[in-house]
């Protein structure tokens, strides 16, 4: 109630405030002394401008420096440390062309203010200016492009042969993933396949499918590659691993895919962060639906040799669910058994 009142007074005493200026500028008007009038108050206005830029260009810059370990988190892979520099590239270029435009507009709002008996200067062209304000920002926006357009080209480019395969598939509302075997083969997969139980709609009639195992989280060797390949089920996701500088929308009925060399594992980024509880997270940035809030999957990044005995440890998917065993055709029955390890039960 209190906080109400208080409101509603300062309302009634800014807008008594604007009358009874506007009663004197029309008193003003009457007397003829406005002219006079509205050249003080260009001049106020003029100096105002300028107390107004220096406080914000003060208040960016320690803004910046204050706040910059909070929007500015650690990188964790390869790609991320060009991506980064490309970046803060485009940003050194961004804030130098923003800040001499700002102190030229302030400028030349002082510097050309309302004065008595000075008339305004008219330039019906300077073909000279217009040269430079066209080739300079299509030279600086040509080199930027081709900078940007060299990174994006070595991260969206075929990985290595050795890379670490990972399948993400995104749903209303949560991450699965799947990873292939010993034979280092990812299964195919058919969506007319998909159940309650078989999320993935893994086809059982390709034997590469046979081993691939669905961990609940990802684990990832550090300093190897790795190539995540993503899809949705539904609606569209999108795969946000900030550390990894790594974003990739899942679409429904068109995969897509991202690889990078992860360099930190978890246990380097808890020290080099001073948190002992911080954890390697994918979320999803497009919003799919009402729980999009919960689309939270975890990443363990470790050692390689720690990486190798966790997939050992792994149990194919098949050897959870041997009732899908009747989804294998005949003839491949036997290997399906050997690969699931089903045979020695």
């Amino acid at each position: 109630m209190v906080l109400s009142i208080i409101l509603i007074g300062s309302v009634l005493i800014i807008a008594i405030l604007v009358i009874v200026y506007r009663i004197n500028s029309l008193i003003d008007v009457a007397r003829g002394t406005h002219k006079k009038r509205a050249s003080g108050s260009n001049r106020i206005n003029a100096f105002m401008l300028f107390f107004f830029l220096i406080l914000g260009i003060i208040a960016a810059v320690w803004y910046s420096i204050s706040w910059f370990d909070l929007y500015h988190i650690p990188v964790a892979s390869e790609h991320g440390q060009a991506t980064d520099s490309l970046f803060w590239i485009t940003m050194a270029v961004i804030l130098t062309v923003f800040f001499i435009t700002q102190i030229l507009l302030f400028y030349f709002s002082y510097r050309y203010r309302y004065k008595d008996k000075e008339k305004a200067l008219y330039f019906p062209e300077n073909n000279r200016l217009e040269i430079i304000w066209t080739l300079v920002p299509a030279v600086v926006l040509t080199l930027l492009i081709f900078g940007g357009l060299k990174v994006w080209n070595k991260i969206m480019d075929d990985p290595p042969e050795e890379a670490e395969i990972v399948e993400i598939m995104g749903y209303q509302f949560a991450w699965r993933t799947r990873y292939p075997g010993n034979d280092g083969q990812l299964g195919a997969y058919d969506f007319r396949l998909i159940d309650a139980i078989n999320v993935f709609g893994i086809d059982f009639t390709d034997q590469s499918s046979f081993d691939d195992f669905t961990p609940r989280e990802i684990h990832l060797p550090k300093g190897k590659p790795v190539l995540f390949k993503i899809r949705s089920r539904d609606v569209l996701h999108s795969v946000f691993a900030p550390h990894f500088r790594l974003k990739m929308d899942a679409v429904p009925g068109m995969p897509t895919s991202f690889w990078f060399i992860p360099n930190k594992s978890t246990e380097e980024m808890r020290l080099e962060t001073g948190n002992p509880e911080f954890n390697y997270e994918i979320a999803c940035t497009e919003l799919c639906g009402r729980g999009h809030f919960s689309m939270r999957l975890l990443v363990v990044v470790e050692e390689p040799d720690e990486f190798k005995r966790w997939k050992s440890e792994q149990e194919s998917w098949l050897s959870k669910n041997p009732d899908y065993l009747v989804k294998v055709p005949e003839e491949l029955k036997e290997l399906a058994l050997l690969k699931t390890g089903l045979d020695k039960q």
